[in-house]
């Protein structure tokens, strides 16, 4: 039997929380901030949660995560 691994990807990307739930960071952040308005960068800032339906998809990705 083959080991299991984690997706190196989704490692980089994605944090479990205490809670169950996990943390992602925001897309659209990164480059070509110019010609984006200073309202859509601010509200851009921090990290949110992974929503409900995909965590599914991400438990598959991070087998050793607990979700």
């Amino acid at each position: 039997m083959p080991k299991m691994k984690t997706k190196s990807s989704a490692k980089k990307r994605f944090r479990v929380r205490p809670g169950g739930t996990v943390k992602r960071g925001q897309a659209f952040k990164r480059h070509i901030l110019t010609k984006k308005t200073t309202k859509n960068k601010r509200q851009l800032r921090g990290a949110v949660n992974v929503h409900e339906t995909d965590v599914g998809h991400i438990a598959q990705m991070l087998p050793f995560a607990g979700l």
